[in-house]
């Protein structure tokens, strides 16, 4: 059974920086497509940033400059650097990675959350 631990959260005073990490236990396919996602008190859940197993990044526009993702294909591990935190950014994270296997069988892993939270 594959689990995502997530590490990294807390508070932080804006402008600040946090480093999120997230590891999968078990065995996983070798091409992942993983991804960062935040929910905010009464707000949807949206994506954040994501990357694929060839290293293409994306990010949401709020984060563009700010955050970067990068992952770890040896260690299954996905990061996520956020600098020059907003109080805005206050939302727990949750990683995701979607695993396809080369013969199409697709298998999609949510991490428990952490809470980030940007205040004086």
């Amino acid at each position: 059974q594959v689990q995502l631990v997530e590490s990294g959260g807390g508070l932080v005073q804006p402008g600040g920086s946090l480093r999120l990490s997230c590891a999968a236990s078990g065995s996983i396919f070798s091409n992942n497509n993983m991804g960062w996602y935040r929910q905010a008190p009464g707000k949807q859940r949206e994506s954040v940033a994501s990357i694929t197993s060839g290293g293409t990044t994306d990010y949401a526009d709020s984060v563009k400059g700010r955050f970067t993702i990068s992952s770890d294909n040896t260690k299954n591990t996905v990061y996520l650097q956020m600098n020059s935190l907003k109080p805005e950014d206050t939302a727990v994270y949750y990683c995701r990675i979607i695993s396809l296997s080369v013969f199409g069988a697709r298998r999609d892993y949510w991490g428990q959350g952490t809470q980030v939270t940007v205040s004086s």
